[in-house]
């Protein structure tokens, strides 16, 4: 897997076009648009596409690539996170670009544009002037503006009015979280991160904005009144192996055990009328350290599906501070009307999810349940005098 993994970047490097030429294409030239399938690493699950220019009486076969960015960067990892990194447009050369996906073993899919010459060359300039270094840099937004939400804005800036795009309707129920879960297993980690890191802005309907969708999207689109894709080939099948999860491995099972632990512990700690603090410390601790994590992509970030999250009602960053508090033998005066407070929180939670204002990962209810039971706990505890800790 590793080394797949490092071969695919080689690969990519290598086939790098760095220099910007003036093309004399022929009549033979042909325009298409390349969709990769999803991987097996989360930064891949989603797909990739790119356009590709191929003139067989020059031998001129490059891609053009939005989804490029430079490890070198300066502060590569915080601008990562708060979403200030500038992806870029890059050049590649054709067979390294498919020889990285054949390694990675997902299909590749191309979509031979109708395009007549004039048009090509309007496209290969504008792609080429798009290239230089002053304009080659963009924001990169997963949802509003990647690599491949670009490519009918392309399309739409050089065609202008013989473009038709179909609206790519991906359903009036359909949302961007939606479209998301498509690609991901429920059961898995990857899927409980995004719907844990993700806020309600992603629960509106949704527009194209991964591969297949616009795949699909230029499947019915017209130019001049014809079908804008003339021809669709399939260059690479799928021969990823299939995963057979281990359930003990899935967020499932963990948040399952972390129920029956909170459970078995508070009613022992009831029975027995003493407290388990390191229950309550790492309870608190890992909820309020989840909460400021939260906090951080909504409010110190620049990405936009973070904002709005309302996970931040469960995973309460005050609770962070409070944990310290939880090691004491006697509870603080406050605890019970704090308990009760977050409590309420839990309790917004769900009403929020009942009306859809945001939705959230359906193995959040164990979490739910888990910290309802000892926050209930807790304010009982902290309200009858005598309790031995």
């Amino acid at each position: 897997m590793y080394m797949r993994k490092y071969l695919f970047i080689l690969l990519m490097g290598l086939g790098l076009v760095g220099f910007s030429q003036d093309f004399n294409i022929s009549a033979l030239t042909k325009v298409s648009i390349l969709t990769v399938g999803p991987g097996d690493e989360l930064n891949s699950k989603f797909g990739h596409s790119a356009l590709r220019v191929k003139d067989p009486t020059t031998n001129l076969d490059i891609v053009y690539n939005y989804g490029m960015f430079d490890f070198d960067t300066p502060n590569f990892y915080m601008k990562f996170t708060r979403g200030k990194l500038d992806y870029s447009l890059a050049k590649q050369r054709f067979a390294y670009f498919l020889r990285s996906y054949e390694i990675e073993q997902r299909w590749v899919k191309e979509q031979v544009l109708r395009l007549n010459p004039k048009e090509v060359q309007a496209l290969l300039q504008f792609l080429e002037n798009n290239h230089l270094p002053e304009n080659r840099f963009y924001k990169y937004d997963f949802f509003f503006d990647n690599c491949t939400t670009r490519l009918p804005e392309v399309l739409k800036t050089v065609l202008g009015a013989k473009l038709t795009l179909d609206p790519a309707d991906v359903g009036d129920e359909t949302t961007y979280r939606d479209l998301i879960h498509q690609n991901l297993e429920l059961n898995s980690w990857s899927n409980f991160g995004i719907d844990l890191a993700l806020g309600s802005v992603i629960d509106k309907k949704g527009t194209p904005f991964l591969p297949i969708n616009v795949y699909d999207q230029l499947t019915k689109s017209k130019i001049n009144n014809e079908d804008i894709v003339y021809k669709d080939i399939s260059l690479l099948q799928d021969h990823r192996p299939i995963n057979n999860t281990n359930f003990v491995a899935t967020p499932l099972f963990w948040l399952t055990v972390l129920l029956i632990v909170v459970a078995l512990v508070t009613y022992f700690d009831f029975k027995k009328k003493k407290r388990s603090r390191w229950l309550d410390f790492s309870l608190f601790f890992i909820t309020g350290a989840v909460g400021l994590l939260i906090l951080f992509l909504w409010f110190a970030t620049d990405h936009q599906a973070t904002k709005t999250n309302f996970n931040a009602l469960w995973a309460f960053a005050p609770n962070w501070i409070v944990a310290f508090f939880m090691l004491k033998k006697r509870l603080p005066d406050w605890s019970a009307i704090y308990c009760y407070i977050t409590l309420g929180l839990l309790v917004v939670t769900a009403f929020l999810w009942m009306i859809n204002i945001q939705v959230f990962s359906p193995l959040i209810v164990l979490i739910l349940v888990a910290l309802a039971i000892r926050y209930l706990f807790l304010a009982r505890t902290a309200a009858v005098n005598g309790v031995r800790p």
